[in-house]
């Protein structure tokens, strides 16, 4: 047997990956971990067949995953707590969920010989200056440490990009919202960027590390990026809205630039045309970590402001293209 396994599995990445993979041929099942019930019910009128098996769990109690990951030959492991703001209030939860929990995934899979776990990042791992991307950049590491083992079964990686378009928490819900109730958009500075990737991008950066990804590895998609300027502006065209735009600050925690890569990272990266392949896994000579060096050739971040500028006329296809906005339309 040969499941898929998708933790967080009822979040947006969860939902999405389930509709594109529940045909797949490659897997007799699917499994979908979450620990939000009315989510699990919602989707189990959707998903009707003994294909989808609904399990409610935690990634923070390592029994919880375990049990879980039987017959498992994949896992996705998108589960985490992704607000900025909650994780400056709350650092110890993000913690639990984006470390501990991460911590379990990781040990499971290898104890039950799963063999392939690919890891759910996020561009805020890369400089992080809120706990979120903190969280995140440690569960790197962690997927870096596991893929060290030489006698693991398991193939650990990771697949890193920013926000998704549309998806739980994003600028574009909210700024949606604002228009609907005829309220100001709240931007924070004008010229802030924002890499623009729709969920079916994603998805396919999942399958792509599914398909070539090997022990230690990390693929960014590369993307272009747009202002948030440009977004509400966008926004309030596809919507024929007259809405005032107010500028409100750079919030606690928040980013001017998104950076999905760091130069030292692209140093000893795999240009693939529309990805980056990242090599993280070390090998275990002490001394390259104590005693010796190694020049390096001195390449700049990937950063949104530094990303392909899309106008405001490349935006709106993209934007009208998105489920959610058609369904908003309506």
């Amino acid at each position: 047997m040969a499941k898929l396994l998708i933790t967080g599995g009822t979040g947006s990445f969860g939902t999405a990956a389930l509709d594109k993979f529940y045909n797949d041929p490659r897997f007799d099942g699917i499994v979908v971990f979450s620990r939000d019930e009315k989510k699990q019910f919602d989707l189990m009128q959707t998903f009707k067949s003994p294909r989808v098996k609904f399990i409610v769990g935690d990634t923070r109690f390592y029994e919880s995953i375990r049990e879980a990951m039987d017959d498992v030959s994949v896992v996705f492991h998108a589960a985490a707590l992704k607000q900025v703001p909650t994780g400056e209030f709350f650092p110890l939860e993000l913690v639990k969920t984006n470390i501990l929990g991460a911590e379990n995934v990781f040990k499971a899979a290898r104890a039950a010989g799963v063999k392939k776990v690919i890891f759910l990042s996020t561009d805020k791992a890369v400089y992080p200056i809120n706990v979120m991307g903190m969280t995140k950049a440690l569960a790197e590491k962690l997927m870096t440490a596991y893929s060290m083992r030489d006698n693991s079964p398991t193939v650990f990686c990771a697949v890193r990009y920013g926000n998704v378009m549309a998806s739980r928490g994003s600028v574009i819900p909210l700024f949606v919202d604002q228009i609907k109730k005829r309220k100001d958009l709240t931007i924070t500075d004008p010229q802030m960027t924002r890499f623009v990737l729709s969920m079916n991008e994603a998805i396919d950066l999942v399958e792509l590390a599914l398909r070539r990804a090997g022990p230690g590895d990390i693929f960014i998609r590369k993307a272009p990026a747009a202002t948030i300027e440009t977004i509400a502006a966008a926004l309030k065209d596809i919507f024929n809205a007259k809405n005032r735009v107010k500028v409100v600050g750079v919030r606690t925690g928040e980013k001017i630039h998104e950076v999905l890569a760091s130069g030292t990272e692209l140093a000893k990266s795999k240009d693939l045309g529309d990805f980056f392949r990242v090599q993280t896994r070390p090998d275990w000579n002490y001394d390259k970590y104590f005693s010796e060096g190694s020049k390096q050739m001195s390449v700049e971040d990937y950063t949104s402001d530094k990303a392909r500028r899309l106008s405001e006329k490349e935006l709106k296809k993209i934007i009208l293209k998105l489920p959610y906005i058609k369904s908003e339309l309506k």
